[in-house]
């Protein structure tokens, strides 16, 4: 890890306990939205023996997509796994955006997960140890398990949280995992000890999620998580009832 990642850990590690769940979230907003404009698409069937929401692409930007990949329709979210106002809007959004939306094979929806802190970086690479397909469902419920990762942290104490920036480098991402509980919340979902702890000690990834999000950052402007784009455009919103109101609005209906 680089010296400017390894202060940055350092920095939110011991942090951590003083804002946990609201470290770079953005504020929601409920942006409005226009009338239903132009005629519904067509749904696309998807591939023989499958729904669109098994289908997964690994972009070429390092997107976990879901769904048709020439979808008219293309939602991004740049989430991080730490913060409340993604699992805020995975709450409400998953299930019907993944049902009525993705599985019609009119909407796509591809999630870039960005370091907002220390947590971050374990959560990231333990969701992405598995096979891609694993990595939007497990984010899903990661932001459902998130207040259980939150209190297992202001449990361990502030001592321990402070203690992890005396670790060396390769050590704190696994540390970390286990003192919040993501070591057992992904075993529990099928990412073994033993592979977790090579994702988590693997170095090389470490640093490739942390330029990938640094890059997205800038390059996207992203001031905030959750940020979505539909369609290549800048979302003035960060909740589901009004997205869902675009999509219906771009011919999602």
């Amino acid at each position: 890890m680089t010296a400017p990642m390894l202060r940055r850990f350092a920095f939110a590690a011991a942090l951590a306990p003083l804002a946990l769940g609201l470290a770079a979230c953005s504020k929601s907003e409920d942006g409005g939205s226009a009338a239903l404009s132009g005629a519904p698409i067509a749904k696309v069937a998807p591939p023989a023996g499958k729904s669109w929401a098994e289908v997964t692409t690994v972009t070429p930007e390092g997107g976990y997509q879901i769904g048709n990949p020439d979808a008219p329709i293309k939602v991004l979210e740049f989430g991080a796994l730490s913060c409340s106002h993604c699992a805020e809007f995975s709450e409400a959004a998953s299930a019907e955006l993944r049902d009525n939306f993705v599985s019609t094979g009119r909407v796509s929806y591809e999630l870039r997960l960005v370091m907002n802190n220390a947590l971050d970086i374990p959560a990231a690479l333990l969701a992405t140890c598995g096979a891609p397909e694993a990595v939007v469902p497990l984010a899903d419920q990661f932001w459902a398990w998130q207040t259980t990762m939150f209190d297992n942290l202001k449990n361990a104490g502030d001592a321990k949280m402070q203690g992890l920036s005396a670790l060396p480098d390769a050590q704190r991402p696994a540390a970390l995992a286990q003192l919040a509980g993501m070591d057992q919340f992904f075993a529990a979902r099928g990412v073994a000890a033993d592979q977790g702890k090579a994702c988590l000690t693997n170095q090389a990834k470490t640093e490739g999620l942390v330029k990938a999000s640094d890059g997205w950052l800038k390059s996207y402007d992203v001031q905030g998580t959750p940020t979505f784009f539909v369609n290549g455009k800048k979302a003035d919103y960060n909740t589901w009832q009004p997205m869902k109101a675009e999509l219906e609005r771009l011919g999602a209906r």
